[in-house]
Order: C-alpha cells, then sequence, then structure tokens
C-alpha cells in the first residue's frame, strides 16, 4: 500500500511558478513509476508527467514540455513537479499516482490532489 500527499499549489499569476511536491508512505516507493495528472473543471483527468523509478527516463505532455519539469528522490520517498512559465489553461487540480511502469502507465495509486490556479 503506498499513501500520496500532494502539497504546493496555490494561485500564481500567468508567467509565474510553482513547484508542487508529493511525499510517498510505504517503502516501496522506489519500486514504482510516478506520475502527475490534472483535472480542469468540466474535462476529463489528463496526463501531464511521468519519471521511471530511477529517474533516469522522464514523459511529459506536449502541453507542457520545456515548461515543466518532474523529478524525484527516492532517498525522501519524494517526487516533485516544478511549474514554470505558467498559463491560465494551467489551472487544474493536480494528481499524483504511483504506476506500475512508464510503459503501461496504468496507475496503482492515487494522492488526494492539489489546486493550481493561474490567473490572466
Amino acid at each position: 500500500q503506498v499513501q500520496l500527499v500532494e502539497s504546493g499549489g496555490g494561485l500564481v499569476q500567468a508567467g509565474g511558478s510553482l513547484r508542487l511536491s508529493c511525499a510517498a508512505s510505504g517503502r516501496t516507493f522506489s519500486s514504482y513509476a510516478m506520475g502527475w495528472f490534472r483535472q480542469a473543471p468540466g474535462k476529463e483527468r489528463e496526463f501531464v508527467a511521468a519519471i521511471s523509478w530511477s529517474g533516469g527516463t522522464t514523459s511529459y505532455a506536449p502541453s507542457v514540455k520545456g515548461r515543466f519539469t518532474i523529478s524525484r528522490d527516492n532517498a525522501k520517498n519524494t517526487v516533485y513537479l516544478q511549474m514554470n512559465s505558467l498559463k491560465p489553461e494551467d489551472t487544474a487540480v493536480y494528481y499524483c499516482a504511483a504506476m506500475t511502469s512508464l510503459a503501461t502507465m496504468r496507475v496503482n495509486y492515487w494522492g488526494q490532489g492539489t489546486q493550481v490556479t493561474v490567473s490572466s
């Protein structure tokens, strides 16, 4: 069992930056690929970024590539999402996810979400 707790969301102006963190419980954190997803009001949840268990491989949605960076610290059981050059369309609830692998993108555990609001 893995429990995920996100933090770092908030209100920021367009062009600003935020860093999200996801702290995981359990000793098996390093065996999971980790990802970030987001869901805007009235829209389906969508993939944002993912990172392999080792941190050696990352993947990004085209809409955030070049602006967002995912990273992880297995010693701290934490995954991060650095978000730069934020746009109003980035406004959403951001969810952390523990996944079987990047290849399958099958989510085993979800966090509760953290709100990110970007004002124009």
